[in-house]
């Protein structure tokens, strides 16, 4: 199978020696992402593991962005006659298919895979409408679950990343959807490290704040629960990584302001660093909405085997409670605190999560796993 040498991702294999009758899998992706990409980075991983079984998996973008939809429309129209039979696993987030989040023109991406015989199925790691409250909002909402609705009726088979009866839009009997978790897009750290205590500087590490700071009580919150903690303890470090991070840091310095809380913005690392920064803490904080199985950033502290306080919903799926994860109510500070101090401060309980977290990742979120579920579902297809 030959595809234009310009819009294949780089180093990157995997056309599936498929279970189906043929020889090769794709995963077409919308428009980048900056400064760094998800999707790209969950096809590679996902793409490594299934080479690993024994399966390829062949990473192609849509040209959308650079050349206009129909433009990149027509050119995928006579690129997709190649895949026919083919399963063809096209990546959905609502901006990667329209930059303002109304991304009606991946029906017409689906429906030209299916008239020229293509398998499709479709990832939803958007698998609920944006939220907000201005009227364009609203039509953005709509128009989402429309179209995640409709996508799932054109395609043979709709993968999500959190519990199918958490999707709403879904018809009641959704036999072609299936629930597989994101796996953690960073290299795992194995470290002998356990519960540390006695006087040591405790280090709490927040990975990613959305919206520079500018999006609800991110930052009041992390920096409340800091404070509490550092009244109690002999020091706390506050590092917080990746997007956001350094966009935010002054707001840290005001939040912060007269506590003994040392802050430390690092921005945008490599995976491998990531590993080491959160390897290397003593508790993370989730308080970007509620903790769930699409949340990468949430899912790197469990891979690294890292105590987790989260917001959370009133359900978790099973594979989050599983692991090292301590849910509190989303917006209470006061409780988001407390149990912040009782992971630094009994042993016990952190080894308890440390534990889990790494039994949870083995079971659910390690790349192997993930992969083991596209094939088991691809070969019922």
């Amino acid at each position: 199978m030959r595809v234009d040498p310009g819009l294949k991702i780089p180093a990157t294999r995997i056309g599936l020696r498929s279970p189906g009758d043929c020889a090769n899998w794709l995963a077409l992706l919308g428009r980048r992402d900056h400064p760094t990409d998800a999707l790209q980075d969950y096809c590679r991983y996902l793409g490594q593991a299934l080479a690993e079984q024994g399966y390829d998996l062949e990473l192609v973008r849509m040209p959308w962005p650079e050349r206009g939809w129909l433009p990149a429309l027509n050119w995928l129209r006579h690129q997709s006659k190649r895949w026919k039979g083919c399963w063809v696993l096209v990546q959905y987030t609502a901006l990667g298919w329209s930059r303002r989040g109304i991304p009606l023109s991946l029906l017409g991406v689906l429906g030209l895979l299916k008239i020229n015989g293509v398998r499709v199925a479709i990832v939803f790691h958007d698998p609920g409408p944006y939220s907000g409250r201005r009227f364009v909002d609203r039509v953005r909402r709509v128009c989402q679950r429309c179209l995640m609705h409709c996508s799932y009726w054109l395609t043979d088979k709709s993968i999500l990343t959190i519990p199918v009866e958490d999707a709403s839009w879904l018809p009641s009997n959704s036999t072609k959807a299936s629930f597989i978790p994101v796996g953690a897009n960073i290299p795992v750290v194995v470290t002998g490290r356990s519960a540390s205590g006695g006087y040591q500087v405790k280090t709490i590490a927040v990975f990613g704040v959305t919206g520079d700071g500018e999006v609800g009580s991110e930052v009041s919150d992390i920096a409340f629960a800091a404070k509490a903690a550092a009244k109690q303890l002999h020091g706390i470090r506050l590092v917080t990584i990746g997007r956001g991070s350094l966009e935010s840091k002054s707001k840290f310095q005001v939040a912060l302001r007269g506590s003994r809380v040392e802050h430390l913005a690092l921005g945008i690392l490599a995976a491998e660093d990531v590993s080491r920064v959160l390897s290397n803490a003593d508790v993370s904080l989730f308080v970007r909405g509620c903790i769930s199985t699409q949340k990468g950033s949430a899912l790197a502290s469990i891979a690294c085997g890292l105590p987790l306080v989260a917001y959370a919903g009133t359900e978790l799926a099973s594979s989050i409670s599983e692991a090292g994860v301590v849910p509190v109510p989303f917006g209470d500070r006061e409780q988001l605190a407390q149990a912040t101090i009782d992971v630094l401060t009994d042993n016990r309980l952190w080894l308890d999560l440390h534990r889990r977290s790494q039994d949870s990742y083995e079971k659910y979120f390690a790349w192997d796993a993930v992969a083991k579920s596209f094939v088991k579902v691809f070969y019922n297809a």
